[in-house]
């Protein structure tokens, strides 16, 4: 699965199995050569479900206009991943950086997840809403200066 973001008319895409498919608006097999490529490619089974990209204040300068992902995890692999946020930081057309923004549902020793991050919601303050729906609850990230 990828996910990648067309710059140009301002949409993010969820595009399963890249290679060769058929693209239901022109009715014909394509080559990839013809495409632009992903914006950023995730592992299989982290399973990014929520996208917001930040247009509040309150965060620091370097969230501004970053993309959020909520990577809901796996539940079928034998090593779980995702199972938390991650943010991407873009310069002109391309993510160029990723990085983990939140995490802990997952217990990686144990491989016990307490919790699936699934959407966003920003808040007229710059605060973010994340929706769980393993936990049944939504979370408010905020930031405060020293």
């Amino acid at each position: 699965m990828l996910l990648f973001y067309h710059f140009e008319i301002r949409k993010l895409f969820l595009v399963v199995r890249f290679m060769g498919f058929i693209i239901p608006k022109y009715g014909t097999k394509s080559s990839c050569n013809e495409f632009k490529k992903p914006a950023w490619k995730f592992r299989a089974h982290v399973a990014p479900l929520g996208v917001k990209f930040y247009t509040g204040k309150q965060f620091p300068e370097k969230y501004s206009n970053a993309i959020f992902i909520a990577q809901h995890g796996s539940w079928n692999r034998s090593n779980k991943i995702g199972y938390r946020i991650m943010v991407g930081f873009k310069t002109e057309n391309n993510i160029d950086k990723m990085e983990v923004f939140a995490s802990g549902w997952l217990d990686n020793k144990t491989q016990k997840a307490w919790g699936r991050p699934v959407a966003f919601a920003q808040m007229p303050d710059g605060s973010l809403l994340v929706s769980d729906d393993y936990a049944d609850l939504i979370y408010r990230i905020s930031y405060e200066a020293n």
